[in-house]
């Protein structure tokens, strides 16, 4: 009995120990610089807005000068912005000099990758590679190039790295570019996390479910699909059935309804403790979705997984037809 007891206390001393260190915070945000991607809307631009009022030394980028106009007159004279293009190589160095001049000798101590789209979904067999390119030149390809021309100032101010990944990155639930996207910054983080222990740079994922936001704009998914759908040879309309666009999105609209966070500020929670701990975690998950639904769901076995998913989807008219 006392060796039970034991181990007992033995968990709760680690469990008190770790809660204890979890809400250790640094202090003095004022003189630290934070980068952050995607601040036009959403996630990225209540996150800006947010760190400004905490006394962080925003440096925000938008991809659109209303955007940009609009987020500066929400905020305060320090907080500045900056027109960026990810997938504009140019432009991101450009950005990355600014940004050097900005930080000076204190360095970079934050940077959030935001910036990401959701790019046409449908089922793969009506898509081209063109479909695939947009998500993961954005998703993927343009953080890691933001990344790469900011590590040295992240580096140098021992800073923290903050990758805008989601529960899609765990589990792919339907065609397109964003998942591969997704799934590739669940790798890249990985990675980075591991290059950056020994510098001091800590590096996190944060895994939101389903948010509303205009990446999850169900009218505007609806639009790209039936465009794709009107451009479809004969064989593969006859397999699915006229009508199928429609119906499948009734279906997932169901899902949709029960599952969508409206509160942003879980997001930006977790960006906020990546960011201000002394422990920050190395994944976070927003949402009560993510948490109860997809993450756990991209631990089962894959034939659980098409069960649930498949669940959910219209059913074709006649898959032998053609």
């Amino acid at each position: 009995m006392f060796f039970y007891l034991l181990i007992f206390l033995a968990i709760f001393y680690l469990w008190w120990r770790w809660g204890a260190q979890d809400g250790q915070k640094i202090r003095d945000l004022t003189d630290k610089y934070i980068f952050i991607t995607g601040c036009d809307s959403g996630f990225g631009n209540l996150a800006a807005r947010t760190f400004d009022k905490k006394g962080f030394r925003v440096l925000a980028s938008c991809l659109n000068e209303a955007g940009a106009v609009e987020l500066k007159a929400a905020t305060s004279e320090q907080l500045q912005t900056v027109l960026l293009d990810v997938t504009d190589p140019d432009n991101v160095r450009k950005v990355a000099e600014w940004i050097k001049a900005e930080v000076g000798t204190a360095g970079l101590w934050g940077l959030v990758n935001n910036a990401g789209i959701m790019g046409p979904t449908a089922p793969t067999d009506w898509l081209n590679i063109e479909h695939f390119r947009a998500p993961i030149e954005i998703n993927l390809i343009g953080l890691i190039n933001v990344t790469l021309h900011l590590l040295p100032l992240v580096k140098k101010a021992r800073g923290r790295l903050v990758n805008i990944s989601s529960t899609g990155g765990r589990l792919a639930v339907w065609g397109g570019g964003y998942f591969p996207s997704k799934f590739g910054v669940e790798a890249f983080n990985d990675s980075l996390r591991r290059d950056m222990k020994a510098f001091g740079v800590k590096v996190s994922c944060i895994e939101p479910g389903l948010f509303k936001t205009g990446l999850s704009n169900r009218k505007k998914i609806i639009e790209e699909r039936e465009v794709i759908w009107s451009q479809l040879p004969p064989a593969i309309r006859k397999q699915y059935g006229e009508g199928y666009v429609q119906k499948d999105a009734a279906r997932k609209e169901k899902l949709v309804q029960v599952l969508q966070n409206t509160n942003l500020s879980l997001v930006v929670q977790c960006m906020e403790h990546a960011l201000t701990s002394i422990n920050p975690h190395s994944r976070y998950t927003a949402g009560w979705d993510a948490k109860l639904l997809w993450i756990p769901l991209s631990s089962m076995p894959a034939a659980i997984q098409d069960f649930v998913l498949l669940r959910n989807k219209a059913e074709l008219a006649d898959p032998t037809a053609g």
